[in-house]
């Protein structure tokens, strides 16, 4: 037991040693749109576009998935121009989903 908080105490210190790189996080946000496929996927279905995850699977899985590339994919969706719109104004930055509604 003794060793355990031993453990525990210098896992505390460290921890607090600890500090976000919040320029390295934004770089590696923008750099990573796939991130967005949740809100595309959730369009695509709101207006019954089949096969909506295989859609985006084809078109980020083990490719560079950038903002060029997403607004150029964005841009050839079935779904209405408003949509296309809004979608090309998300960022990986500050899409956080429904996650206010759901708290």
């Amino acid at each position: 037991f003794g060793y355990t908080l031993l453990g525990y105490r210098s896992l505390l210190r460290g921890i607090g040693k600890v500090e976000v790189d919040q320029e390295a996080l934004m770089r590696d946000l923008d750099s990573h749109f796939e991130i967005l496929g949740e809100a595309v996927q959730t369009v695509l279905r709101k207006y019954g576009v089949k096969n909506a995850y295989e859609l985006l699977k084809d078109m980020t899985r083990g490719k560079d998935f950038g903002k060029h590339e997403y607004i150029a994919f964005v841009k050839t969706l079935p779904i209405p121009e408003k949509e296309k719109i809004q979608l090309e104004k998300l960022t990986p930055a500050t899409y956080i989903g429904l996650a206010l509604r759901l708290k």
